[in-house]
């Protein structure tokens, strides 16, 4: 599958070639993560799955792109992309934590404007798109939001304590915590496809009840796979999930 348009190159990263008749995978990541992010998962599920990991602007490649400021933003981003990439066929979609909710965005908008939607909703760190805590970290000095990403475990804490990486990655971190903390989806929002929530049991982000709510947000299946550990609990489990995904897939 080549990438020949504009936006499909802006947004879509490939990792590894898979069979044309793979499976595809759209990977979104977490707030503050990259498409890089999603390179293991790539080698882990080929050649059985092919990867598409979505770039967001403001980061690596993309640094010098504006962000964007709302989840409804990078949604209709993303279907432009995806419109763009040729023969993609059926795809499914991942999102871990700010990557879920965009995933549930792009699915809303792709079946209610495009005849090619999701097979399947893998979202992953994320408690239901109605549950809201009012978290507000992104409004937190520098220091503060630095122990915010140290708690989730989730930055390299020796990038935080170099100065020029700080103020290289900080601004962008912080408009992705000001873009997942401020979204609210709308009341009875829902989509048609199937969900498969994927949680850690000690998530400081997502209770198990928390996780069990996505299914107020599908018509169809909706189960939930609890694994051992945090917000990041996925990075331990990489192999375990290649298999679910695959399994479920196929």
């Amino acid at each position: 599958m080549t990438l020949t348009t504009t936006e499909a190159q802006l947004w879509i990263r490939r990792f590894h070639q898979s069979p044309a008749d793979a499976p595809r995978l759209v990977c979104l990541p977490h707030a503050g993560g990259s498409a890089s992010y999603y390179f293991p998962f790539s080698a882990a599920l080929q050649p059985g799955v092919q990867v598409l990991a979505v770039q967001y602007p403001g980061r690596q490649d993309r640094r010098s792109d504006p962000c964007p400021v709302t989840v409804s933003e990078y949604a209709e981003a993303i279907c432009r992309a995806l419109d763009e990439v040729p023969d993609l066929g059926e795809f499914a979609l991942f999102g871990h934590s700010m990557g879920a909710v965009i995933g549930f965005e792009v699915t809303r908008l792709m079946e209610q404007r495009l005849g090619n939607s999701p097979v399947r909703l893998f979202a992953s760190g994320r408690r239901a798109p109605s549950r809201v805590r009012g978290e507000r970290a992104h409004t937190l000095d520098d220091d503060g939001l630095v122990r915010e990403l140290t708690t989730l475990d989730g930055t390299d804490s020796r990038l935080l304590d170099d100065p020029e990486m700080r103020e290289l990655l900080l601004p962008m971190i912080r408009s992705d915590y000001r873009t997942v903390e401020t979204y609210r989806c709308e009341p009875g929002a829902a989509v048609a496809c199937p969900v498969t929530v994927l949680t850690g049991d000690v998530d400081p982000r997502t209770t198990a009840e928390e996780a069990r709510d996505w299914k107020v947000h599908t018509s169809a299946d909706c189960d939930v796979r609890e694994f051992s550990g945090g917000h990041f609990y996925l990075n331990d489990h990489q192999k375990e999930i290649a298999d679910l995904i695959t399994e479920t897939l196929r």
